[in-house]
């Protein structure tokens, strides 16, 4: 539930980007690649297991005549269906089922509540997305109850009519003001990440129960209506308009600003035009356009082509809610507006595969690589994201990173451990930076384990790859260099406090005035290396540097704008690289402050493997501007692709090989 609060306390969450302008994709790009290699042998079994979700569920019964609350038949029904918040690790692999906040002894309420919003719409899209895929009466009915709950938290009429509250305690009443605050506050006053989530349950539980059951269908519509329509209010009605957040132009027609939560919201929006609820195509389009919008980067600029999350900061992107090019590629196809899936195909390309060579994924570069704890929530919006496109544009190259990118529920992860037991259900809550699993199994990682288990089961041969590899055995991509481990600098060193209001220190902070210098080890590579300062810079500061060997770096601080505080923390990419056998990086301030957070050193060939029992996966990328030679090993098959995902050629080889990556392309080994 609370995956949006661990890096920023209680502000909004998401990150932004510039706007850029939407293209229209060539046919090669949303074209089924051929179908060159056989799939590999599926799991013998699904890996679906919705036990522990059904241990988090309860049957709260809220009071009678709540003003502004009711659902579905609710006098007829008066018992709803929730998951509770948390599930912590007792002895033996056994949970106790946890609230939010602290725990009243005398009421037996939450400082929160037991409940949300956020984890009881999510968990209706596992049981419908499970009924639909198995046709299991189990899940339907549990999906049908999950509904009608998330429609009781909808706000039905006044002036917030169809916004949400978030939480609900054990009993079945609704806190609208919990403790600690969460933002909005009362949670239904306003644009929130459980509305656009209500949204979303809505949507995809209008469409599986439109043929079922016509009358609960037609209640499910009508709510999202409501919803949809708090959005067009709040929302919409700033379509078309944008602002500036730290000198970079954002749409100004986000879910609370974030590119992130309107996601979610698409993805219920298009499930309900698929299904024929042809009043909510505008919705889905405007809000898809917003999302694109917040394109960024280049293959070899920071953020290498993410869609940024949140518009008031483009020095940030997060894993967990990273859902953005799952729901524009499934925007592309519904709407048959291929240029959608533009900034997604970027993302997967440029920046998803700089991720996974990086260390996977992350739970936040605020803009360095500074939060690298990782949890369900953020691989699962990864695998999302990558099936979708696989699904819209037929392309192998999808898949491909879809399998590996999935391999980290199964132990291709740091900590070479599962995340998901396919046998109990369970996925764990979190992996830490040193390795440590956080084994306790909460709605949040329950849900998006086992919406990754559900993706895997409708696509078998990802499934097979994907269960596979079990372990990383090599990495080489970007890293990061503290500014304070120089080692030599005349230069200022002080430590700043970590969260900006829209970026984070990674560490220290070191500040050459005009005259000093400083030089750091950077270590010697197989290939050159792009460097990228990353420099504080408050408005209409400037600064001028002189980077020794790799040109002068001019910056200057940009204007606020929405961004919630004056000054930013940016990477600014060197306009050359460094060599192979050079070691270390050398600057000296010519004028103005230079004030520095660290360097991002990233490869001109980055690379992943992972392997497992008879199997092997090996991932190159090329952030170089022309074509780079690299070597393949292990035996099998190579498949390379340009920077759109196009295949260019396949090839069997034994041993090691040498592959041709176009500029930044990549390439799958595999067998």
């Amino acid at each position: 539930m609370n995956a949006r609060w661990s890096a920023r306390g209680l502000a909004l969450a998401g990150a932004v980007a510039l706007a850029v302008p939407l293209g229209t994709a060539p046919a090669s790009a949303l074209a089924p690649a051929p179908a060159t290699v056989a799939a590999s042998a599926a799991p013998a079994a699904p890996l679906t297991n919705l036990d522990h979700l059904d241990f988090l569920l309860d049957s709260p019964t809220p009071p009678a005549d709540v003003a502004g609350h009711t659902t579905y038949r609710l006098a007829e029904e008066p018992t709803l269906l929730a998951p509770w918040t948390y599930a912590d690790a007792r002895a033996g692999g056994t949970f106790e089922r946890i609230g939010g906040g602290p725990l009243d002894p005398a009421t037996g309420d939450w400082g929160q509540g037991a409940y949300n919003a956020d984890d009881t719409t999510r968990a209706a899209v596992v049981y419908l997305r499970h009924w639909q895929q198995t046709g299991d009466a189990d899940s339907r009915a549990k999906a049908y109850d999950l509904l009608r709950t998330v429609a009781y938290h909808q706000t039905v009429d006044g002036p917030d009519a169809g916004n949400v509250v978030l939480w609900m305690q054990p009993d079945g009443e609704l806190n609208p003001s919990a403790e600690p605050v969460e933002l909005p506050d009362p949670s239904d006053s306003g644009p929130s990440y459980w509305l656009a989530r209500t949204v979303w349950a809505l949507g995809e539980g209008y469409a599986a129960f439109a043929d079922d059951d016509p009358d609960f269908a037609a209640f499910l519509q009508e709510r999202l209506a409501l919803s949809r329509g708090a959005i067009e209010r709040d929302v919409l009605s700033k379509y078309g308009q944008y602002v500036e957040a730290d000198g970079k132009r954002v749409p100004a027609w986000l879910i609370v600003d974030g590119a992130d939560a309107t996601a979610e919201a698409v993805l219920g929006l298009t499930a309900a035009v698929r299904a024929g609820d042809d009043s909510s195509t505008t919705a889905a389009r405007q809000l898809a356009e917003g999302v694109a919008a917040m394109a960024s980067g280049s293959s070899r600029e920071w953020p290498y082509g993410a869609v940024l999350p949140w518009a008031q900061s483009p020095a940030m992107w997060h894993a967990w809610g990273s859902q953005m090019p799952a729901a524009l590629a499934v925007a592309a196809d519904v709407l048959d507006q291929p240029a959608l899936a533009e900034p997604a195909i970027a993302d997967a390309t440029g920046f998803t595969t700089t991720l996974l060579t990086a260390g996977g994924p992350d739970n936040g570069w605020y803009p360095s690589p500074t939060d690298r704890v990782q949890i369900a929530y953020g691989a699962d919006s990864r695998v999302q994201s990558l099936v979708a496109l696989a699904d819209t544009t037929g392309s192998r190259a999808f898949a491909d990173l879809a399998g590996i990118q999935a391999a980290w529920f199964f132990g291709a992860n740091h900590a070479g451990a599962p995340m998901y037991d396919p046998a109990t259900g369970v996925t764990f809550d979190g992996l830490q930076t040193d390795g440590t699993v956080n084994r306790n199994s909460g709605a949040e990682s329950t849900i998006h384990g086992l919406l990754t288990a559900l993706a895997l089961d409708a696509h078998p041969a990802i499934a097979a790859r994907a269960t596979a590899l079990t372990s990383v055995t090599d990495r080489v991509g970007l890293t990061f260099v503290q500014a304070e481990d120089a080692t030599s600098t005349d230069g200022t060193v002080s430590t700043p406090t970590s969260w900006t209001g829209e970026s984070s220190w990674s560490g220290d902070a070191l500040t050459l005035q005009p005259g000093q210098s400083a030089t750091w080890d950077i270590g010697s590579a197989d290939t050159k290396r792009w460097v990228e300062p990353v420099v504080f810079s408050q408005p209409g500061e400037r600064s001028l540097s002189r980077w020794r060997g790799n040109g002068v770096l001019n910056v200057t601080g940009p204007a606020q704008g929405i961004s919630p505080t004056p000054g930013v923390l940016l990477p600014h990419a060197l306009t050359v690289a460094v060599p192979e056998r050079r070691t270390e990086v050398d600057v000296s301030a010519l004028r103005g402050d230079l004030v520095l957070d660290g360097l991002i050193v990233r490869p001109f060939v980055s690379r992943l493997v992972l392997e497992g029992a008879g199997s092997r996966s090996e991932l190159v990328q090329s952030s170089a501007r022309g074509a780079q030679r690299t070597t393949v090993s292990g035996g099998g098959t190579v498949r390379v692709y340009d920077a759109r995902g196009a295949l260019l050629r396949t090839s069997a080889f034994e041993g090691e090989t040498t592959v041709l990556l176009p500029a930044g392309g990549f390439a799958v080994a595999e067998r």
